[in-house]
């Protein structure tokens, strides 16, 4: 899976399945535009891929050859995506992969959900994901190859009690990702989807013991999957190696949901 000479965006990149993205992306050669709020954590990641470059590798990530900048931006204002968009294509001179992974929770039940919390959710999750779709787009049309990979959730597949906001908006993401596919696939640009299952990032350590318990015992492979099991994934999508599929939503969610 070489990525020398691509650049790719990846959003929500300071944590997470974000950040494994980010890291796994340049240890296959490419330069990676790291996307989110936190300029700081965006800084730490970035250090982490120049350094491993430079020849002083920092687990969890050695032996990468890829370079990564930082750009602080909040994916649910449009006009920071615009603006952070056109600073990464004049920096970088081009896009030629996209991963789609910024994402964040408001859970409640749906008699209890308050408006803003469902707008919340679908404007990070969803809309954004539309924007830096849209923006993203113009430079892979012009190139004639592309990569767009949408990260969205088991949950979006056989919905969740509590996260009527989070699983509708992983639901989308699924929409999305069809109608791009065929709406691109022209021109050499594939859309695809990575939908993780039950994976250890900061989101899932702040659920309960006992939810975690009742998760582990729906999963076949008896336990949780790993941030970079899912940028493994997202990485062979990114790749010429993946240049017939489209249009497809990957699970990576160690067989709690199969179908």
């Amino acid at each position: 899976m070489k990525l020398s000479g691509r650049v790719a965006v990846v959003t929500g990149a300071s944590q997470g399945i974000g950040r494994a993205c980010a890291l796994k992306l340049a240890a296959c050669g490419a330069s990676v535009a790291l996307v989110a709020r936190n300029q700081q954590k965006l800084e730490e990641v970035a250090l982490e891929i120049t350094s491993a470059q430079a020849g002083t590798p920092v687990p969890p990530n050695p032996g990468a050859v890829g370079s990564a900048r930082a750009f602080s931006a909040d994916v649910d204002n449009e006009d920071q995506i615009k603006t952070t968009f056109k600073s990464i294509i004049s920096e970088l001179g081009k896009i030629d992969i996209l991963v789609n992974n910024a994402g964040i929770t408001r859970d409640q039940l749906l008699m209890r959900m308050k408006r803003a919390d469902w707008d919340a959710v679908l404007n990070t999750n969803l809309t954004s994901a539309y924007l830096c779709s849209q923006q993203a787009i113009s430079s892979m049309l012009r190139q004639r190859w592309g990569r767009i990979i949408n990260i969205t959730s088991i949950f979006g597949q056989m919905g969740q009690a509590g996260q009527v906001n989070y699983a509708a908006s992983k639901a989308g993401l699924i929409g999305l990702t069809m109608a791009i596919a065929r709406e691109v696939g022209s021109r050499s640009i594939t859309c695809n989807a990575v939908a993780p299952g039950f994976i250890e990032t900061a989101m899932t350590a702040e659920l309960s013991a006992e939810l975690k318990e009742s998760a582990l015992k729906m999963i076949p492979l008896g336990r949780v999957g790993t941030a970079e099991e899912v940028a493994n994934c997202v990485a062979f999508l990114a790749s010429e190696e993946a240049g017939y599929i489209t249009g497809h939503v990957l699970n990576v969610n160690g067989g709690m949901l199969m179908g």
